[in-house]
């Protein structure tokens, strides 16, 4: 964007907020006058503990910009701004200063900030989605960092955008399932529902998509439903791809799932050993029922990070068709439905003696 185009500057001071691996908390918009705080923002020491947000809208004029950041202590002389941005305009006639979020300090030379903003190495927020999350979580978690509301993100995760990912299958009614665990990074200005989404789909295609595309008898929907049924059930990395085997062993065989975590997401509760699944939740009719209902579920119940995807591609040979869990992250598998049935009972009496000796 050419500087001449440019309207105005505004710019804030950063509070020491989480920006990283774990996300963005808020902002604090603050008059140009507001003394540098110690910011996050870069491993330079000498740097961070004068670090001064900008923003610059688009079309602010390059003259603007010098007098604002002499405003704000970051540069001593506009007048050497004017002076360097002819003469970077001369060498660089197609280029220009870039709108975006800057993060920006008194320690810098003129120069060194000139050029931040005319290459235009904007603040980067980061934010990490962990495998085996729902939508609903990834909602809930972006509004306490304060990108934006979680019903925007449902809003914007509703939506099938089969025009930009025509590889996502259309009947979907969400995408549950499509939107990859990964830590992501995005400009400031450009955090919203809308970009995350976008940026969560093109990993998916990156990463997954092209796994499916190697091999794969199922759809692409079964697919990912499969694997995130996997996910939600494989605590410990050695049992994924039994996990795997033993569902798509029930499968082959016409045998309900019988998945807890299906039922869970079907009535939007998640189970605890002190409170496990009762009888009536077990037999509440929906759609995510696999105790009811033969088959997968309709829909994804969760995001299924590499190594579920490949054991749903991949399932382990095997002989079980049950499985428990111990509540330690481990399980017991069983080939046939009496042994399944003893070893519930064990676990349940571990558990019942383990809460009398307490």
């Amino acid at each position: 964007m050419k500087s001449g185009l440019w309207k105005g500057l505004f710019y804030l001071v950063l509070l020491p907020a989480a920006i990283g691996v774990s996300g963005w908390q808020g902002w604090a918009w603050w008059s140009w006058a507001t003394s540098p705080v110690e910011s996050p923002l870069t491993d330079k020491p000498t740097i961070a503990a004068q670090r001064i947000q900008i923003q610059i809208p688009q079309g602010t004029p390059a003259q603007q910009i010098g007098q604002d950041l002499e405003s704000a202590g970051l540069i001593r002389s506009a007048a050497a701004w004017r002076f360097w941005t002819r003469w970077k305009a001369f060498q660089d006639p197609e280029g220009g200063f870039k709108a975006g979020v800057y993060a920006l300090s008194p320690t810098q030379t003129l120069a060194e900030i000139a050029d931040q903003i005319w290459l235009g190495d904007v603040v980067q927020l980061s934010f990490t989605i962990p495998e085996g999350w729902s939508r609903k979580q990834m909602a809930e978690a972006l509004e306490a960092k304060g990108f934006f509301s979680a019903s925007e993100f449902m809003n914007a995760s509703s939506k099938i955008p089969v025009n930009q990912h025509p590889w996502l299958p259309q009947t979907l009614p969400h995408l549950e399932g499509f939107l990859y665990p990964d830590t992501y990074q995005l400009p400031a200005e450009r955090i919203t529902p809308e970009a995350v989404v976008f940026q969560m789909l093109k990993r998916f295609e990156e990463e997954a998509f092209s796994l499916y595309q190697q091999q794969s008898d199922m759809s692409l929907l079964e697919w990912v439903t499969l694997a995130s049924i996997v996910e939600k059930e494989a605590v410990i990395p050695e049992e994924r791809g039994v996990i795997a085997g033993v569902f798509t062993n029930r499968l082959d065989n016409d045998i309900p799932l019988g998945a807890d975590p299906t039922v869970e997401y079907g009535l939007g509760i998640e189970q605890t050993p002190e409170q496990p699944l009762t009888w009536d939740q077990v037999n509440t009719p929906s759609p995510y029922n696999t105790y009811i209902n033969a088959g997968l579920p309709p829909t994804p119940i969760a995001s299924p990070g590499q190594a579920s995807l490949e054991a749903a591609l991949n399932p382990e040979k095997t002989d079980y068709l049950y499985f428990v869990a111990r509540y330690d992250g481990t399980h017991v598998f069983s080939r046939t439905l009496a042994e399944h049935e003893a070893a519930q009972a064990d676990i349940r009496d571990r558990i019942d003696s383990q809460g009398s000796q307490q």
